[in-house]
């Protein structure tokens, strides 16, 4: 009875630390009245050298492995990124174009144009090859864009579960969905303010037509500065930072409930179906929310360019309501078609590469 008592504590206590092992052990022998049997158990129980030195170099697997999944979770964000752009840069160049069309023609002959029309006329104008203007620029701002938005999503979700409020809802469905929104707007916060002036660069190259005023990132650059000065290159930051964070917040929050939820009905569907069908929902709806906010920085950062007079001098409120009252809420959805048909497939490859990717590297680590 006294040895069952003692392997009974044991048992109980054999996954905490070591120090708990020894303390169950001793007070199974105690109560089964002998007191021999607890220092044995103790000096069965205490770690030897051998053992230390083991777990230290586990310690050690522990965090290279931690680190290979922040290089993991950067290339394969920025991967994917880059590679979701360069396929839909042909819609997403007609988006800007639309969206800026108000700026400096007539209401009147705005309903004329249409999205047929509008890539009959590049193809004519500018060549099939124009439909990737600005999309080097693209790829150097997606890629570091696309990496930071990813990882710091990762982080901050992972910080938002060590809170103690949300840890102990940590499966409340309401909490979890709040973690994701949260984590989600502030890593699009962060990659925003950090890759900005390559978006401005960017919008300034796709928006042109057959007048060239800007050559390439490094004049582009070059002429903003020159013209507009430094404050130029952040021209519209705020309705990026306004419209940014919860568009991926939504797209987050959408994508991984979704897939959640897709999972636990259909396990042993492909990840790679599920990622790309969750991952165009999700941009769908996160573009319908924060289109008219997209609308708004696109013509803020196209303000004054190449000498043109000034449109809009009352900031992001003043040309929200500027176009509202000039064009209608038509005009603050101004470009929503080709939106639609870009981010279906661009969200959806975004996910499916990220994920892809992201298992890849993770098992070539394990392996390793």
């Amino acid at each position: 009875m006294q040895s069952k008592a003692a392997r009974v504590g044991v048992v109980v206590e054999g996954g905490g630390g070591g120090g708990h092992v020894t303390l169950n052990a001793a007070h199974g022998a105690v109560v089964g009245g002998g007191v021999d049997g607890a220092a044995a158990a103790a000096r069965r129980y205490v770690p030897s050298h051998h053992q230390q030195i083991q777990q230290q170099q586990q310690q050690q697997q522990l965090h290279h492995h931690s680190q290979i999944g922040t290089v993991s979770h950067l290339l394969a964000g920025g991967v994917a990124g880059a590679f979701s752009k360069t396929c839909t840069a042909p819609l997403a160049r007609l988006t800007i174009l639309f969206q800026v069309k108000g700026m400096h023609s007539d209401v009147a002959t705005l309903s004329k144009t249409s999205l047929w029309r509008e890539a009959s006329r590049i193809v004519c104008e500018e060549g099939f090859r124009a439909f990737w203007k600005g999309n080097l620029v693209t790829i150097a701002h997606r890629l570091p864009y696309s990496s930071i938005s990813f990882y710091a999503y990762e982080r901050y979700k992972t910080l938002l579960q060590s809170v103690p409020l949300l840890d102990r809802h940590r499966d409340d469905v309401s909490a979890d969905v709040c973690v994701r929104l949260i984590g989600g707007g502030f890593s699009g916060i962060t990659a925003a303010a950090m890759t900005y002036p390559l978006d401005l660069v960017r919008t300034r190259l796709a928006a042109q037509t057959k007048e060239m005023y800007y050559r390439g990132i490094s004049h582009t650059l070059y002429t903003i500065w020159r013209d507009e000065g430094i404050r130029g290159l952040y021209k519209g930051l705020g309705a990026t930072l306004l419209g940014v964070g919860p568009s991926i917040a939504i797209s987050f929050s959408v994508y991984e409930t979704l897939r959640s939820h897709w999972q636990l009905q259909r396990p042993c569907d492909s990840p790679v179906l599920v990622s790309l069908a969750c991952g165009s929902v999700s941009g769908i709806a996160s573009s319908t929310v924060t289109f008219p906010i997209d609308l708004v920085r696109r013509r803020m950062q196209l303000e004054g360019v190449g000498g043109r007079a000034r449109v809009y001098n009352s900031g992001l409120l003043g040309t929200f309501r500027h176009i509202f009252w000039n064009e209608g809420i038509r005009g603050l959805y101004r470009g929503i078609l080709p939106e639609f048909t870009k981010v279906v497939p661009s969200v959806g490859i975004v996910f499916m590469t990220y994920e892809t990717l992201k298992t890849l590297l993770t098992d070539a680590a394990a392996d390793d």
